[in-house]
Parts: structure tokens; sequence; C-alpha cells
């Protein structure tokens, strides 16, 4: 319910910022309306069979962590022009990390090189938004209230996901009953999921407000 109460805080906020930042609070909202629409199927289909829906979870995440990083990439194209390369890269660094986590999760490959796999992409993606292209244009183009979103975000992106490798830790590579471990992956992931997407695009809704504000003051 907070996700679908965040969709449309982000779609009526739409009205409130200048033309260059509709697209993020768009995306924001897409972000969480995807999210709450798999939510109502994981939701039954744990009702139903008491295991967990490893399958619509990751297909939420390749449709919403995508849309996610693309909002680094949207909200620094808003104030300069960004090379495609920054968008490539944040995505390649995405689907390395989900592919490798699903492949470990639902049993295509030994979890152990899957967790290996899918951390490589999120060190990639932690590189390109601190040090790499993404993190430069930031530091070097941007405008003060748009460097603090970016730092928010990629501060999300370090410490609020690291609440997904602990879950798949917990589930998967202890020696917990797989009781037991379901449980702690369900509550791990859902608190992740909530916080993580939620702040994700309040961040946004706040720059995006507070620039549209500031142009409209000049």
């Amino acid at each position: 319910m907070a996700l679908i109460a965040s969709t449309v805080f982000f779609f009526l906020e739409r009205d409130r910022v200048s033309a260059k930042w509709k697209t993020s609070l768009t995306v924001s909202g897409l972000v969480t309306l995807i999210a709450s629409v798999h939510y109502f199927y994981m939701r039954d289909v744990w009702v139903a069979t008491g295991s967990t829906p490893t399958v619509f979870r990751y297909i939420d995440w390749l449709i919403t962590v995508p849309l996610l990083m693309i909002e680094f990439y949207l909200i620094l194209s808003a104030i300069t022009k960004v090379p495609s390369g920054v968008f490539w890269r944040l995505m390649i660094g995405t689907f390395v990390m989900l592919i490798g986590g699903y492949l470990g999760e639902a049993g295509y490959m030994p979890v152990w090189p899957a967790f290996i796999i899918g951390m490589a992409g999120w060190a990639f993606i932690l590189y390109e938004i601190f040090f790499g292209q993404a993190g430069k244009i930031n530091a070097q183009s941007a405008p003060p209230a748009v460097q603090s979103a970016f730092n928010s975000m990629r501060l999300i992106v370090t410490f609020g996901w690291v609440i997904y490798p602990l879950g798949y830790f917990f589930g998967y590579l202890t020696s917990s009953s797989p009781e037991t471990s379901a449980n702690a992956l369900n509550i791990i992931y859902n608190a992740a999921d909530v916080l993580n997407k939620i702040a994700f695009g309040l961040i946004i809704w706040s720059v995006a407000v507070s620039e549209s504000e500031h142009a409209k003051a000049s």
C-alpha cells in the first residue's frame, strides 16, 4: 500500500515541476507502481503455496532496478549533456548483478559463484556512480541541489542495497533450515524494496521541486 500511495504522489507531483524533470518523476512513479503490482502477485503465491516467489521477484527487479539506474542518467541529463556510455554502463552493471542473483536463487548455478557474479555487477555500478563518468559529471557540472540528490541516491545504492546480498546470504549461504531461510529472505527483501524504491523516488521529487522553484524565481 505504501508503494501504491507513493505512485499516486509521484504522478500528481509532476504538475509542480518543470518539463525537464517530469520524466524523472514519471519513472519514479512507474518503479513504485510496477513493484506494487508484483507484490500483489507475490502475496498470492505466498498465501497459496507458502513458498518464496523467486520468479515474480526477479521479474519485478529486472524492470524496476534498471529504471532506478536510469534515474542517475536522467537527473544529470536535466542539467547537462550526458554521454550515452553512462547509460549503457549502468545497464550492464545492473543486468550482471540481477542475472547472477537469479541464477543462484533459482538453482541454475551454485549459489557462491552466482553470488560473486551478482556482487561484481553491483561493484561495477558503484564504481560508475562514484568514480566513473557519472560521478565526475555530477561533481563538475551539477548544481548543489542536484549534487546533493545524486549523493543521496548513491548512498542508497551503497548502503540500502547491501540489504539484498544480506538477504541472499541468510537465505542461501547459511545452515539454517529452508523454512527459516525463506522467512528471513522475504522479510529482508520486502523491507529493502519499500525503503529503497520509495526513498529513491522521494529524493528525485525533492530535487525536481527545488530546481523547478529556483528556475521560476530566477
